[in-house]
């Protein structure tokens, strides 16, 4: 129930109104975004990098209506990637990017998938030219087939272009097959949209499952994985289950959120895993705070809770 009304409020004009206007809130919201501005990102990823963490930074916004915007957006990127390969923080794939299709133009009503795989290509060249990556973010389960239609376009000429699979959709462990393969990137994570139950997996314990099963599958392919989750009990599966598959921690990583359990994402470094901290910025931050909220409902007490701890 708590689920489904974060999620109803992510999309409410009133309720973002009410949070995003209250005093207490832009105190929250320091702690888990970096900032507004691609200096505050800057600035988060090369203390990151210093940690001997990873980044993959995400200019917030989506569900653009606007080819104009969506155009506005990929220029962000664009410059973002340049200022990061000229400061010598992308190279490696150290620091990538994260990219929403809808932001760049997917739910235009008019040629969306034409105008986001554009857009999508132009980021593609310029985290080339840095030296680094791209990662496809997944929303919500009608953008699933487009978003996997663009990836396939776009792989051909940018193979190590990214995408995610969400464990609490049913058609999760179809895709991750279908994925693992040489050269692919995919970041697993839990999912933070709301769907039917023909399409999604409702219990938390049906969503884990799918997440274990998922795992095993990209870790015996030949493709690289990027295991998005705080659930310890994952990470230890994860840690057993890829020596088993022959895989050694080169071979994938493991993606937390920036604010989040900053002390175990060093510890988890320090055992020799590669981690990577996904990190957004920009003043469109209301949906991307209130989608972790509802991944699970008990992250609202956590989130609160880490405010006034750093562990």
């Amino acid at each position: 129930m708590l689920r489904r009304a974060l999620l109803a409020a992510s999309a409410s004009k009133r309720v973002r109104q009410i949070i995003t206007t209250a005093p207490l809130t832009r105190d929250m919201v320091t702690r888990f975004v970096a900032g507004d501005s691609a200096d505050d990102a800057l600035r988060v990823t090369s203390k990151l990098l210093a940690d001997g963490l990873d980044v993959s930074l995400d200019h917030l916004g989506e569900d653009t209506g606007d080819p104009r915007q969506a155009a506005a957006v990929a220029v962000e990127y664009i410059a973002l990637l340049r200022r990061l390969g000229d400061a010598g923080l992308a190279g490696r794939g150290r620091a990538e990017v994260s990219v929403k299709p809808t932001a760049v133009g997917l739910g235009l009503a008019e040629h969306g998938e034409k105008t986001a795989a554009e857009n999508i290509a132009s980021i593609c060249v310029a985290a080339r030219n840095a030296g680094t990556t791209v990662t496809l973010d997944m929303e919500d389960h009608t953008r699933v087939e487009p978003t996997l239609r663009v990836l396939a376009q776009l792989r051909s000429d940018f193979p190590d272009l990214g995408c995610v699979i969400q464990s609490y959709l049913r058609r999760s462990a179809d895709d991750c097959e279908a994925l693992a393969t040489a050269g692919s990137r995919v970041r697993l994570c839990k999912g933070a949209y709301g769907a039917p139950e023909d399409v999604a997996f409702v219990a938390r314990a049906e969503v884990d499952r799918s997440y274990a099963r998922c795992m095993r599958i990209l870790l015996d392919g030949a493709g690289y994985p990027m295991f998005a989750t705080h659930d310890r009990r994952l990470i230890e599966i994860a840690g057993v289950r890829a020596p088993a598959a022959g895989r050694d921690p080169s071979s994938f990583e493991f993606q937390l959120l920036y604010g989040v359990r900053p002390a175990e994402q060093l510890r988890l470094a320090g055992t020799g895993s590669r981690v990577r901290i996904y990190v957004p910025y920009g003043g469109d931050w209301y949906g991307y705070l209130v989608r972790r909220l509802a991944e699970r409902p008990a992250n609202l007490t956590f989130f609160l809770r880490s405010l006034s701890s750093r562990s």
